[in-house]
Protein backbone atom coordinates (compact mmCIF):
# COMPACT_ATOMS: atom_id res chain seq x y z
CA UNK A 1 0.00 0.00 0.00
CA UNK A 2 2.93 2.26 0.41
CA UNK A 3 4.42 2.12 -2.88
CA UNK A 4 0.54 2.58 -4.15
CA UNK A 5 0.15 5.54 -2.10
CA UNK A 6 3.59 7.33 -3.17
CA UNK A 7 2.96 6.80 -7.04
CA UNK A 8 -0.05 8.84 -6.59
CA UNK A 9 2.90 11.83 -5.25
CA UNK A 10 3.38 11.67 -9.19
CA UNK A 11 -0.12 10.75 -10.77
CA UNK A 12 -2.14 13.12 -8.86
CA UNK A 13 0.19 15.95 -10.64
CA UNK A 14 -0.38 14.11 -13.59
CA UNK A 15 -4.37 14.23 -13.69
CA UNK A 16 -4.53 17.91 -12.81
CA UNK A 17 -2.78 18.60 -16.27
CA UNK A 18 -5.21 15.68 -18.25
CA UNK A 19 -7.79 16.36 -20.27
CA UNK A 20 -10.77 15.98 -17.84
CA UNK A 21 -13.68 16.54 -20.84
CA UNK A 22 -13.66 18.44 -23.97
CA UNK A 23 -16.67 21.00 -23.93
CA UNK A 24 -18.04 23.07 -26.65
CA UNK A 25 -21.35 25.97 -26.92
CA UNK A 26 -23.98 24.15 -29.35
CA UNK A 27 -22.73 21.54 -31.94
CA UNK A 28 -21.75 24.07 -34.37
CA UNK A 29 -18.61 25.18 -32.40
CA UNK A 30 -15.35 23.20 -31.98
CA UNK A 31 -14.55 21.28 -28.70
CA UNK A 32 -12.27 22.67 -26.11
CA UNK A 33 -10.22 20.56 -23.62
CA UNK A 34 -11.04 21.04 -20.03
CA UNK A 35 -7.88 19.76 -17.35
CA UNK A 36 -8.15 20.85 -13.41
CA UNK A 37 -5.22 23.20 -14.19
CA UNK A 38 -7.68 24.66 -16.73
CA UNK A 39 -10.93 24.92 -15.41
CA UNK A 40 -8.90 26.66 -12.75
CA UNK A 41 -7.20 29.37 -14.90
CA UNK A 42 -10.69 30.35 -15.73
CA UNK A 43 -12.42 30.50 -12.49
CA UNK A 44 -9.01 32.58 -11.32
CA UNK A 45 -9.97 35.33 -14.03
CA UNK A 46 -13.57 35.40 -13.24
CA UNK A 47 -14.45 33.99 -9.73
CA UNK A 48 -11.79 34.39 -7.50
CA UNK A 49 -13.06 33.15 -4.01
CA UNK A 50 -14.69 30.05 -5.97
CA UNK A 51 -11.26 29.87 -7.25
CA UNK A 52 -9.99 29.87 -4.27
CA UNK A 53 -12.18 27.02 -2.74
CA UNK A 54 -11.66 24.72 -5.60
CA UNK A 55 -7.77 25.05 -5.86
CA UNK A 56 -8.26 23.65 -2.14
CA UNK A 57 -10.62 20.69 -2.66
CA UNK A 58 -8.96 19.56 -6.17
CA UNK A 59 -4.85 20.68 -5.53
CA UNK A 60 -4.04 20.76 -2.16
CA UNK A 61 -6.23 18.52 -0.34
CA UNK A 62 -5.70 15.50 -1.73
CA UNK A 63 -2.25 16.15 -2.30
CA UNK A 64 -1.74 16.89 1.02
CA UNK A 65 -3.69 13.67 2.72
CA UNK A 66 -1.49 11.54 0.46
CA UNK A 67 1.67 13.19 1.58
CA UNK A 68 0.71 13.24 5.20
CA UNK A 69 -0.55 9.28 4.48
CA UNK A 70 2.93 8.34 3.60
CA UNK A 71 5.12 10.10 6.29
CA UNK A 72 2.55 8.08 8.80
CA UNK A 73 3.16 4.82 6.43
CA UNK A 74 7.03 4.89 6.46
CA UNK A 75 6.75 5.66 10.40
CA UNK A 76 7.77 9.57 9.92
CA UNK A 77 4.55 10.74 11.40
CA UNK A 78 2.24 9.49 14.18
CA UNK A 79 -0.94 7.60 13.77
CA UNK A 80 -2.99 10.25 15.31
CA UNK A 81 -2.73 12.14 11.95
CA UNK A 82 -4.93 9.36 10.42
CA UNK A 83 -8.41 11.27 11.51
CA UNK A 84 -7.13 14.38 10.02
CA UNK A 85 -5.96 12.96 6.96
CA UNK A 86 -9.60 11.31 6.23
CA UNK A 87 -11.26 14.18 6.89
CA UNK A 88 -8.56 15.61 4.16
CA UNK A 89 -9.58 12.61 1.82
CA UNK A 90 -13.14 13.28 1.94
CA UNK A 91 -12.62 17.12 0.90
CA UNK A 92 -11.09 15.95 -2.35
CA UNK A 93 -13.82 13.74 -3.20
CA UNK A 94 -16.57 16.99 -3.32
CA UNK A 95 -14.47 18.08 -6.36
CA UNK A 96 -15.44 14.83 -8.56
CA UNK A 97 -19.08 15.84 -7.45
CA UNK A 98 -18.87 19.34 -8.77
CA UNK A 99 -17.43 18.15 -12.26
CA UNK A 100 -20.27 15.41 -12.35
CA UNK A 101 -22.69 18.03 -11.94
CA UNK A 102 -21.07 19.83 -14.09
CA UNK A 103 -21.60 17.76 -17.16
CA UNK A 104 -25.05 16.85 -15.64
CA UNK A 105 -26.65 20.04 -15.90
CA UNK A 106 -24.77 21.09 -19.06
CA UNK A 107 -25.82 18.03 -20.78
CA UNK A 108 -29.31 18.57 -19.37
CA UNK A 109 -29.87 21.92 -20.85
CA UNK A 110 -28.68 20.62 -24.23
CA UNK A 111 -27.47 23.54 -25.44
CA UNK A 112 -23.50 22.13 -24.93
CA UNK A 113 -22.00 19.21 -26.20
CA UNK A 114 -19.62 17.80 -23.23
CA UNK A 115 -17.65 14.55 -24.15
CA UNK A 116 -15.53 12.77 -20.98
CA UNK A 117 -12.14 12.26 -21.41
CA UNK A 118 -9.44 9.79 -20.01
CA UNK A 119 -8.10 12.64 -17.52
CA UNK A 120 -11.40 12.63 -15.40
CA UNK A 121 -10.99 8.69 -14.82
CA UNK A 122 -7.55 8.92 -13.90
CA UNK A 123 -7.95 11.80 -11.74
CA UNK A 124 -11.09 9.48 -9.91
CA UNK A 125 -8.77 6.77 -9.50
CA UNK A 126 -6.34 8.72 -8.11
CA UNK A 127 -8.98 9.68 -5.77
CA UNK A 128 -10.41 6.80 -5.09
CA UNK A 129 -6.80 4.68 -4.77
CA UNK A 130 -5.84 7.46 -2.09
CA UNK A 131 -8.97 6.43 0.44
CA UNK A 132 -8.53 3.28 0.21
CA UNK A 133 -4.56 3.64 0.92
CA UNK A 134 -6.52 5.86 3.96
CA UNK A 135 -8.66 2.52 4.77
CA UNK A 136 -6.28 0.03 4.72
CA UNK A 137 -3.45 2.34 6.58
CA UNK A 138 -5.95 2.55 9.44
CA UNK A 139 -6.49 -1.05 9.98
CA UNK A 140 -2.62 -1.81 9.96
CA UNK A 141 -0.54 -2.90 12.84
CA UNK A 142 0.89 -0.09 14.22
CA UNK A 143 4.20 -2.42 14.29
CA UNK A 144 4.14 -2.64 10.65
CA UNK A 145 5.26 1.06 10.38
CA UNK A 146 8.06 0.84 12.48
CA UNK A 147 9.67 -1.77 10.30
CA UNK A 148 12.82 -0.57 7.59
CA UNK A 149 11.63 0.71 4.18
CA UNK A 150 13.75 -1.56 2.49
CA UNK A 151 12.00 -4.69 3.94
CA UNK A 152 8.93 -4.09 1.78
Amino acid sequence: MRWINLSLLVLFPVSWFAPLMQAGLLPLFGLEQISVITGLQALWSSDIALALIVTVFALFAPYLKTLGLALVQFGLADRRLLPFLTYLGKLAMADIFLIALYITVVKGIGIGRIETQWGLYLFTVCILASIACSIFTKRVDPQQFSRKIGED
